[in-house]
């Protein structure tokens, strides 16, 4: 195998596992011992300013991605770089998709519309009606429950 494929390969894999990392993150550390810097994101955001405390998760991941570009760069264990762009790649996506899309902090695009996007929005709007520490599902971003494919529901009251 070529390096140029093995290196492809280590970011892409890099990527994919990132989503893991991201649930497990999200649903023991964020939703358990660092629940402080979280909870603000739960709550309804009538506040002042841009910046929430859950921002701080974003140094939080950079850390490692970082490390991995600084010792893949100057060690013999070039590999890790190729690890480090592949953390950097899926914390675009997440922020893209999470900030941008779900939570329209940036209005830099239109509103999807698709089966998929359709489906990441009500998995995060799920965990999302949970304003507390317990008692939310959906804790990943790019991997979805099968049931939010499906087709909204009519309330009683005809709304969807």
């Amino acid at each position: 195998m070529s390096s140029t494929l093995l290196y492809i390969l280590v970011t892409i894999s890099a990527v994919l596992a990132m989503e893991f990392v991201a649930w497990f993150a999200h649903k023991f550390i964020m939703h358990g011992l660092l629940w402080s810097w979280h909870e603000d994101h739960h709550q309804p955001h009538h506040k002042d300013g841009f910046f929430e405390k859950n921002d701080l998760f974003f140094l939080v991941f950079a850390i490692p991605s970082a490390t991995c570009y600084i010792v893949g760069l100057n060690s013999v264990h070039f590999w890790l770089l190729f690890v480090g762009i592949g953390i950097s790649i899926y914390g675009l996506i997440y922020f893209l998709i999470h900030d941008v899309y779900i939570h329209r902090r940036f209005k830099w695009f239109k509103q999807l519309d698709n089966k998929y996007s359709r489906a990441i929005l009500r998995a995060h709007g799920s965990h999302h009606a949970v304003q507390t520490k317990y008692g939310c599902e959906s804790f990943g971003l790019l991997i979805v429950n099968p049931k939010y494919f499906g087709k909204r529901k009519r309330t009683v009251d005809g709304e969807r």
